[in-house]
């Protein structure tokens, strides 16, 4: 899905262990999506790469050997880097010539990241114990003498909390995985599009008793529909009559898109996902609200293929259910999108109807459009239309 590099969440087996062909060895993420990596054939793994980096695309993150011999052979002598081929069998007997001056070096048995950290915090190596196969040092071999030596240092005085322009820092984490995915999303299409946002309300009475009408019918219906899926189906009728909201610029050209993608955001413990409502305007209210659940569930439980957060050509962003209340967003668009509609929680607020002061239920929305694309009467006559359509649901059934 890009070119970013990939983080490797978790390995499923440890260093030297046997792994089946077709078992789970590795969990990486990338693009908000964690995949699980099956063996491509049987053998003793040998790590590479550890948890919690990140590693280039394409690159080798472990080795599988057939035999014993041939792991030992591996954890003696395999170079710091890996190309993206799969490297070669190393026989046992085989063993790299080495200048003298470096001889010493490379007679230390020690994995590429452990050697990395140990010149990065200055670590001697000659006086760590490596706790690998063979006495090979490894990187919990490093992270206990940097852990070692901070206690050292520390040991004086205990150390005074660390200051940023006059701010005492509580902690500090890496921007790494589905945050920082998020960050570089968000930042990238500030940058390259005309992003503007029109606000408004939406009466939400009709929608309210459609909807708890549809609720009783749960048990016929075999789903139970939420304002989520009725705002799916209005979206994708209504984007029918409005080609440039479901457009994208492409390398400096319109493209019109043939199919109407609805793409939902899902929250996540840690940011968002938009898995993708394939071809919205053919399905039913049944289906859309089936694959919404569908596509949800496995959003949360990070399941998602990348082919169901792809293609989307609209996306919908209904923060009602999660926190309610009277409210207004400036949304960011889903590139290479060119609008994103939010929608808030539906409150009772005092409106004018036909001179009188009288209580209605009021949704809330945001449109956020890309002035390049879309014209602000465009964005409005779109809205006013999807409006007409939420406060006559009965429009959605013809």
């Amino acid at each position: 899905m890009s070119t970013e590099p990939i983080t490797l969440v978790e390995w499923q087996a440890k260093e030297g262990d046997w792994v089946e062909q077709g078992s789970v060895v590795l969990i990486v993420e990338t693009e908000k999506i964690r995949h699980d990596i099956e063996a491509e054939a049987s053998g003793y793994l040998h790590v590479l790469v550890e948890a919690g980096i990140e590693a280039p695309i394409g690159s080798a993150a472990g080795i599988l050997a057939e035999t014993k011999e041939e792991l030992e052979a591996l954890q003696k002598e395999m170079p710091k880097e890996i190309p993206p081929a799969a490297a070669p069998k190393v026989a046992p007997e085989v063993e790299a010539e080495v200048p003298a001056a470096k001889a010493a070096e490379e007679r230390i048995r020690i994995s590429p990241v452990a050697r990395k950290m140990a010149e990065e915090h200055m670590i001697d190596l000659s006086k760590v114990v490596g706790s690998g196969p063979g006495g090979r040092i490894v990187k919990e071999d490093i992270e206990r003498e940097i852990e070692a030596k901070k206690r050292v240092a520390a040991a004086p005085a205990e150390a005074a909390p660390e200051v940023y322009q006059g701010r005492r820092v509580k902690s500090t984490m890496p921007l790494t995985g589905t945050r920082k995915a998020i960050a570089e999303h968000m930042h990238r299409s500030l940058s390259i599009s005309a992003q503007l946002t029109a606000m408004g309300e939406i009466e939400a009475t009709e929608l309210m008793k459609l909807r708890q009408t549809l609720v009783s019918q749960e048990e016929a219906l075999g789903t139970r529909i939420t304002y989520t899926d009725l705002l799916v189906l209005a979206a994708a009728k209504v984007l029918k009559d409005y080609p440039m909201v479901n457009g994208s610029i492409i390398d400096n050209e319109i493209k019109i898109w043939e199919d109407i993608n609805v793409a939902v955001a899902v929250a996540l413990e840690d940011g968002l996902i938009v898995p993708v409502i394939r071809n919205a305007d053919k399905k039913s209210l049944v289906e859309i609200s089936q694959a919404v659940k569908t596509l949800a569930g496995k959003a949360r439980e990070r399941t998602l293929t990348p082919d169901e957060v792809m293609g989307g050509t609209f996306t919908i962003s209904n923060l009602g259910a999660r926190v309610g209340g009277w409210r207004f967003e400036t949304l960011i668009i889903n590139q290479p999108e060119s609008a994103i509609l939010g929608t808030g929680g539906i409150t009772d607020r005092a409106v004018v109807r036909d001179g009188q002061i009288v209580i209605r239920p009021i949704m809330t929305y945001s449109l956020t459009y890309d002035h390049r694309l879309v014209d602000g009467a465009t964005a409005a006559q779109f809205m006013a239309s999807l409006i007409r359509v939420l406060e006559n649901p009965g429009l959605l059934v013809v």
